[in-house]
């Protein structure tokens, strides 16, 4: 056992949230659509650097270029001296344009782990601002904005490393500092704008995104297959014990469908490879 199991040190916050959350919708609507959401009945095809390189210049091109367009025209955003974009959403193109299977760089992240560090950096920034020497204690802001940003990040699973760039923005630099809780739209803007130039250039060869909200699957076993399950564990009369202490661990393939235990990972190519089993069944 691990000491952090064995202390209580470990807190995985889906535990709580995924029994209340619906599986995602896609394989029920048109193919034609759910395609831009990043589903797939099939894995899809690996690309070599050059066609990577190609599909990642042209998505972070329009990506950053859709932000500073439409931050052009906001009049709200001009009227306070917003900057055409923050400088973190260059670091955030990167990932969801060329690194695009990481977790980091899913929707959960990328929208989530921007919003958690533009809160927290603005607020931060506001209590430093009530003392009468915040200019000089503003490298300490910074420091502390970052720092708890990525422990928020940490235990809501939405870590985003451009989102650190973020919360430091908030608390240190002077653009960010005068537009104050401004910069949370701002953000929120900018994210659904990259993303929805990630959701059409990252899918026409590749797949994007990997997952929403989490890897592991959240469609509800029917009871039939729950019974069938726990009866695989009971122990025969006068047989021993030792099956309980270590079950097996069984997966469910049905067609379009893989239910996984509890705790038991796949990657996202393992997953598709055994829907694609199913599909088959």
């Amino acid at each position: 056992m691990r000491l952090s199991d064995a202390l209580g040190w470990d807190l995985d916050i889906d535990r709580y949230l995924n029994p209340f959350l619906p599986p995602p919708p896609w394989k029920y609507l048109p193919y034609s659509v759910s395609w831009w959401f990043g589903y797939r009945k099939t894995p899809p095809r690996g690309l070599g650097n050059i066609l990577l390189g190609f599909w990642s210049c042209i998505g972070i091109f329009c990506g950053i270029l859709a932000i500073e367009g439409v931050s052009r025209h906001v009049k709200l955003f001009q009227d306070h001296g917003a900057p055409i974009i923050i400088a973190s959403f260059g670091a955030a193109a990167v990932l969801q344009f060329c690194a695009i299977e990481s977790p980091l760089a899913q929707p959960r992240s990328a929208i989530l782990g921007q919003l958690i560090a533009a809160v927290i950096g603005v607020g931060i920034a506001k209590l430093f601002a009530l003392n009468s020497d915040a200019e000089n204690l503003r490298w300490i802001a910074g420091a502390l904005a970052c720092a708890v940003t990525t422990v928020v990040m940490l235990l809501t699973k939405t870590v985003h490393p451009p989102a650190g760039s973020t919360a430091l923005l908030a608390a240190v630099d002077e653009d960010a500092l005068a537009l104050g809780w401004l910069l949370v739209p701002i953000m929120m803007l900018g994210c659904a704008l990259m993303l929805g130039v990630a959701l059409i250039v990252n899918n026409i060869q590749r797949r994007f995104p990997s997952f929403w909200w989490t890897p592991e699957d959240l469609s509800r076993p029917k009871l039939a297959d729950i019974e069938k399950t726990e009866s695989k564990y009971e122990p025969s009369l006068g047989g021993s014990s030792a099956a309980t202490e270590m079950p097996e661990v069984q997966l469910i393939i049905r067609r379009g469908q893989v239910i996984a235990p509890e705790g038991f990972y796949l990657t996202d190519e393992e997953r598709q490879y055994l829907e694609s089993l199913g599909n088959r069944i």
